[in-house]
C-alpha cells in the first residue's frame, strides 16, 4: 500500500533499525520503546489489522510466530520472558494500519498491561 508507513519500511523508502528480515517478515526496533527490548515484527505483505486475517493466513501467522521467537532469542529475552502484543483497531491502540506484533522484554512487565 503506497501510503502505509510500514510498507515504506519494507520497501526501504523509510529507514528503520532492522534486527531481522526474511522472505515474509521484517523486525525492527520501535522508535518509541516501552521496554529495554521493544521490537516490531511485521509481515512484508500489507495486512491492515489482526482482524483482517482469514483462515488462509495460517501460514503467515506461523511464520510471524517463528520470527517473534527468533527475535526474542537474538535479543536475549527468550529465557527470562517477553510479551507479544498485537493491537487491533483504534480503541486497542493501533496507530499504524499494518498488522504488527510488539515484542517487549528486558524488564519486569506488570499486569494488567493498561
Amino acid at each position: 500500500m503506497s501510503d502505509c508507513l510500514f510498507c515504506k519500511i519494507v520497501a526501504g523508502q523509510i529507514p528503520a533499525t532492522k534486527v531481522r528480515e526474511d522472505e515474509h517478515t521484517v523486525a525492527f526496533r520501535d522508535i518509541n520503546a516501552q521496554a529495554p527490548t521493544h521490537v516490531l515484527v511485521i509481515p512484508k505483505r500489507h495486512v491492515p489489522a489482526f482482524g483482517a486475517l482469514t483462515a488462509e493466513d495460517g501460514p503467515l501467522l506461523a511464520h510471524m510466530a517463528n520470527a517473534v521467537n527468533a527475535v526474542a532469542e537474538a535479543e536475549g529475552v527468550a529465557g527470562t520472558g517477553f510479551r507479544v502484543v498485537c493491537n487491533n483497531g483504534a480503541h486497542a491502540g493501533q496507530t499504524v494500519d499494518h498488522m504488527h506484533w510488539h515484542v517487549l522484554g528486558g524488564r519486569n512487565l506488570g499486569w494488567p498491561p493498561g
